[in-house]
Protein backbone atom coordinates (compact mmCIF):
# COMPACT_ATOMS: atom_id res chain seq x y z
CA UNK A 1 0.00 0.00 0.00
CA UNK A 2 1.29 3.79 -0.40
CA UNK A 3 0.39 6.21 2.02
CA UNK A 4 2.32 8.72 -0.17
CA UNK A 5 1.26 12.71 0.57
CA UNK A 6 0.02 11.36 4.26
CA UNK A 7 2.14 13.47 6.98
CA UNK A 8 2.43 11.08 10.22
CA UNK A 9 3.62 12.08 13.10
CA UNK A 10 4.73 9.90 15.76
CA UNK A 11 5.82 10.54 20.06
CA UNK A 12 8.69 9.31 21.12
CA UNK A 13 10.57 7.79 18.05
CA UNK A 14 14.18 9.25 17.99
CA UNK A 15 14.10 5.09 19.25
CA UNK A 16 12.96 1.47 20.14
CA UNK A 17 9.42 1.02 18.54
CA UNK A 18 8.60 4.79 17.81
CA UNK A 19 11.41 4.71 15.53
CA UNK A 20 10.17 1.66 14.20
CA UNK A 21 7.11 2.70 13.15
CA UNK A 22 8.55 5.99 11.72
CA UNK A 23 10.45 3.41 9.67
CA UNK A 24 7.57 2.00 8.51
CA UNK A 25 5.63 4.37 7.30
CA UNK A 26 7.65 6.32 6.09
CA UNK A 27 8.41 2.57 4.34
CA UNK A 28 4.80 2.67 3.37
CA UNK A 29 5.64 6.14 1.58
CA UNK A 30 4.60 8.81 4.62
CA UNK A 31 5.83 12.02 5.46
CA UNK A 32 7.18 11.34 9.06
CA UNK A 33 7.50 13.66 12.18
CA UNK A 34 9.97 12.25 14.58
CA UNK A 35 10.10 13.74 17.98
CA UNK A 36 11.66 13.30 21.45
CA UNK A 37 11.78 16.12 24.59
CA UNK A 38 15.89 15.96 23.04
CA UNK A 39 17.13 18.30 20.63
CA UNK A 40 20.81 16.60 19.39
CA UNK A 41 22.30 16.41 16.20
CA UNK A 42 21.89 12.89 15.99
CA UNK A 43 18.13 13.48 16.21
CA UNK A 44 17.70 15.43 13.35
CA UNK A 45 20.04 12.88 11.36
CA UNK A 46 17.64 10.12 12.47
CA UNK A 47 15.11 12.62 10.02
CA UNK A 48 17.43 12.83 6.91
CA UNK A 49 18.49 9.07 7.30
CA UNK A 50 14.87 8.31 6.92
CA UNK A 51 14.05 10.79 4.20
CA UNK A 52 16.90 9.81 2.37
CA UNK A 53 16.32 5.75 2.53
CA UNK A 54 12.76 6.19 1.77
CA UNK A 55 12.47 9.25 -0.46
CA UNK A 56 9.99 11.41 1.71
CA UNK A 57 10.30 14.25 3.62
CA UNK A 58 11.24 13.80 7.04
CA UNK A 59 11.72 15.98 9.78
CA UNK A 60 12.73 15.55 13.76
CA UNK A 61 10.39 17.66 16.26
CA UNK A 62 11.73 18.26 19.99
CA UNK A 63 9.19 18.54 22.70
CA UNK A 64 8.09 17.02 25.87
CA UNK A 65 5.31 14.74 26.05
CA UNK A 66 4.94 15.66 29.88
CA UNK A 67 3.82 19.75 28.84
CA UNK A 68 0.25 19.48 27.24
CA UNK A 69 1.13 23.33 25.79
CA UNK A 70 4.43 21.13 23.95
CA UNK A 71 2.22 18.31 23.04
CA UNK A 72 -0.23 20.38 20.80
CA UNK A 73 2.78 22.61 19.93
CA UNK A 74 3.77 19.37 18.45
CA UNK A 75 1.16 18.90 16.12
CA UNK A 76 0.84 22.51 15.06
CA UNK A 77 4.47 22.71 14.02
CA UNK A 78 3.83 19.55 11.81
CA UNK A 79 1.69 21.98 9.69
CA UNK A 80 -0.41 18.60 9.28
CA UNK A 81 -1.65 15.67 10.96
CA UNK A 82 -2.93 12.64 8.94
CA UNK A 83 -1.96 9.99 11.01
CA UNK A 84 -0.99 10.10 14.90
CA UNK A 85 0.96 7.50 16.36
CA UNK A 86 0.68 8.17 20.53
CA UNK A 87 3.92 6.12 21.57
CA UNK A 88 5.60 8.65 24.45
CA UNK A 89 6.22 6.42 27.26
CA UNK A 90 8.39 6.16 30.86
CA UNK A 91 8.54 3.64 33.53
CA UNK A 92 8.80 3.19 37.08
CA UNK A 93 8.02 -0.11 39.34
CA UNK A 94 7.21 0.67 43.10
CA UNK A 95 4.65 -0.49 45.65
CA UNK A 96 2.06 1.46 45.70
CA UNK A 97 2.36 2.66 48.92
CA UNK A 98 5.89 3.41 48.29
CA UNK A 99 4.99 5.01 44.80
CA UNK A 100 6.85 8.28 44.36
CA UNK A 101 4.46 10.60 43.62
CA UNK A 102 6.44 12.93 41.31
CA UNK A 103 7.07 9.61 38.95
CA UNK A 104 3.21 8.98 39.04
CA UNK A 105 2.11 12.69 38.03
CA UNK A 106 5.11 12.21 35.22
CA UNK A 107 3.91 8.37 34.19
CA UNK A 108 0.35 9.71 33.83
CA UNK A 109 1.66 13.01 31.90
CA UNK A 110 3.67 11.39 29.28
CA UNK A 111 1.99 7.63 29.13
CA UNK A 112 -1.50 9.12 28.90
CA UNK A 113 -2.50 13.28 28.75
CA UNK A 114 -0.02 13.82 26.07
CA UNK A 115 -2.40 11.49 23.72
CA UNK A 116 -5.65 13.63 24.67
CA UNK A 117 -3.36 17.08 23.86
CA UNK A 118 -2.06 15.45 20.73
CA UNK A 119 -5.22 14.13 19.30
CA UNK A 120 -6.85 17.14 20.39
CA UNK A 121 -4.83 19.11 18.36
CA UNK A 122 -4.39 16.55 14.93
CA UNK A 123 -8.21 15.99 14.74
CA UNK A 124 -9.23 19.05 13.11
CA UNK A 125 -6.78 18.99 10.70
CA UNK A 126 -7.43 15.47 10.14
CA UNK A 127 -11.91 16.71 9.50
CA UNK A 128 -10.23 19.21 7.31
CA UNK A 129 -7.91 16.68 5.50
CA UNK A 130 -11.53 14.37 5.29
CA UNK A 131 -9.37 11.15 6.39
CA UNK A 132 -7.68 10.59 9.27
CA UNK A 133 -5.61 7.57 11.62
CA UNK A 134 -5.02 7.88 15.47
CA UNK A 135 -3.11 5.01 16.90
CA UNK A 136 -2.12 5.05 20.16
CA UNK A 137 0.76 2.32 21.51
CA UNK A 138 -0.77 0.84 24.89
CA UNK A 139 0.53 -2.48 26.08
CA UNK A 140 -0.33 -5.68 27.47
CA UNK A 141 -0.70 -3.54 30.39
CA UNK A 142 -3.63 -2.02 29.04
CA UNK A 143 -6.10 -4.66 29.13
CA UNK A 144 -4.11 -6.82 32.47
CA UNK A 145 -1.96 -5.72 35.55
CA UNK A 146 1.05 -6.01 37.13
CA UNK A 147 2.24 -5.61 40.66
CA UNK A 148 4.32 -2.71 41.23
CA UNK A 149 3.58 -0.60 37.82
CA UNK A 150 0.27 1.19 38.93
CA UNK A 151 1.29 4.40 36.96
CA UNK A 152 1.66 2.48 33.70
CA UNK A 153 -0.79 0.13 34.11
CA UNK A 154 -3.30 3.19 35.03
CA UNK A 155 -1.90 4.98 32.63
CA UNK A 156 -2.33 2.08 29.91
CA UNK A 157 -5.75 1.44 30.74
CA UNK A 158 -6.81 5.34 30.74
CA UNK A 159 -5.18 4.82 26.71
CA UNK A 160 -7.07 1.83 25.91
CA UNK A 161 -10.21 4.23 27.37
CA UNK A 162 -9.50 7.23 25.33
CA UNK A 163 -9.25 5.19 22.08
CA UNK A 164 -12.65 3.98 22.60
CA UNK A 165 -13.84 7.91 23.52
CA UNK A 166 -12.38 9.39 20.09
CA UNK A 167 -13.71 5.90 17.86
CA UNK A 168 -17.37 6.92 19.13
CA UNK A 169 -17.17 10.74 18.31
CA UNK A 170 -15.75 10.15 15.38
CA UNK A 171 -17.19 7.27 14.31
CA UNK A 172 -19.58 9.05 11.11
CA UNK A 173 -15.97 10.55 10.15
CA UNK A 174 -13.40 8.79 7.71
CA UNK A 175 -11.21 9.01 11.16
CA UNK A 176 -10.73 5.56 13.11
CA UNK A 177 -8.67 5.40 16.70
CA UNK A 178 -7.42 1.84 17.70
CA UNK A 179 -5.03 1.06 20.37
CA UNK A 180 -2.04 -1.56 19.51
CA UNK A 181 -0.99 -3.51 23.13
CA UNK A 182 2.43 -5.05 23.05
CA UNK A 183 3.31 -7.65 24.72
CA UNK A 184 7.34 -7.46 25.22
CA UNK A 185 9.26 -5.67 22.49
CA UNK A 186 13.23 -6.33 21.98
CA UNK A 187 14.61 -2.72 21.48
CA UNK A 188 17.74 -1.86 22.62
CA UNK A 189 16.54 -0.60 25.80
CA UNK A 190 15.25 -4.38 26.56
CA UNK A 191 18.29 -5.21 24.64
CA UNK A 192 20.44 -3.71 27.39
CA UNK A 193 18.84 -5.50 30.28
CA UNK A 194 19.77 -8.98 29.28
CA UNK A 195 23.16 -9.06 30.41
CA UNK A 196 22.39 -7.85 33.77
CA UNK A 197 19.70 -10.33 33.85
CA UNK A 198 22.15 -13.16 32.93
CA UNK A 199 24.40 -11.91 35.41
CA UNK A 200 21.49 -12.16 38.31
CA UNK A 201 20.23 -14.76 37.58
CA UNK A 202 23.54 -17.20 36.67
CA UNK A 203 21.72 -17.96 33.09
CA UNK A 204 22.57 -17.88 29.51
CA UNK A 205 20.78 -15.42 27.14
CA UNK A 206 18.46 -17.62 26.18
CA UNK A 207 17.29 -19.25 29.04
CA UNK A 208 16.86 -15.51 30.78
CA UNK A 209 15.08 -14.65 27.84
CA UNK A 210 12.32 -17.42 28.26
CA UNK A 211 12.52 -18.32 32.01
CA UNK A 212 13.01 -14.64 33.15
CA UNK A 213 12.38 -12.13 30.65
CA UNK A 214 9.25 -13.39 28.81
CA UNK A 215 7.74 -15.82 32.08
CA UNK A 216 4.81 -14.40 31.48
CA UNK A 217 4.52 -13.92 27.15
CA UNK A 218 3.43 -17.57 26.32
CA UNK A 219 5.08 -17.27 23.25
CA UNK A 220 8.50 -17.16 24.42
CA UNK A 221 9.37 -14.84 21.84
CA UNK A 222 9.80 -11.33 21.87
CA UNK A 223 7.79 -9.10 19.40
CA UNK A 224 9.64 -6.74 17.36
CA UNK A 225 9.54 -3.23 16.30
CA UNK A 226 9.00 -4.02 12.63
CA UNK A 227 5.80 -6.06 13.77
CA UNK A 228 4.46 -2.78 15.91
CA UNK A 229 5.37 -0.90 12.45
CA UNK A 230 3.43 -3.46 10.35
CA UNK A 231 0.36 -3.31 12.25
CA UNK A 232 0.52 0.39 12.47
CA UNK A 233 0.25 0.58 8.61
CA UNK A 234 -2.32 -1.84 8.42
CA UNK A 235 -4.41 -0.02 10.65
CA UNK A 236 -4.13 2.88 7.95
CA UNK A 237 -4.82 1.02 4.95
CA UNK A 238 -8.30 0.27 3.52
CA UNK A 239 -8.43 -3.06 4.87
CA UNK A 240 -8.75 -1.42 8.38
CA UNK A 241 -11.25 1.23 7.31
CA UNK A 242 -14.27 0.04 10.04
CA UNK A 243 -11.50 -1.30 12.34
CA UNK A 244 -12.04 1.38 14.88
CA UNK A 245 -12.42 1.65 18.86
CA UNK A 246 -10.40 -1.67 19.57
CA UNK A 247 -7.20 -3.30 20.13
CA UNK A 248 -5.34 -5.25 18.69
CA UNK A 249 -2.74 -7.13 21.01
CA UNK A 250 0.56 -8.09 19.77
CA UNK A 251 1.64 -10.09 23.21
CA UNK A 252 2.35 -13.68 22.09
CA UNK A 253 -0.23 -14.54 23.93
CA UNK A 254 0.06 -13.01 26.73
CA UNK A 255 -3.45 -11.40 27.12
CA UNK A 256 -5.18 -14.77 26.40
CA UNK A 257 -3.92 -16.55 29.69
Amino acid sequence: MTLSGKTAVVTGSNSGIGLGVARALAQAGANVVLNSFTDRDEDHDLARALAAEFGVEARYIAADMADGAQCRALIEQAGGCDILVNNAGIQHVAPVDEFPPEKWDAIIAINLSSAFHTTAAALPMMRAAGWGRVVNIASAHGLTASPYKAAYVAAKHGIVGLSKTVALECAREPITCNAICPGYVLTPLVEAQIPDQMAAHGLDRETVIREVMLERQPSREFATVEQIGGTVVFLCSPAAEQITGTTISVDGGWTAL
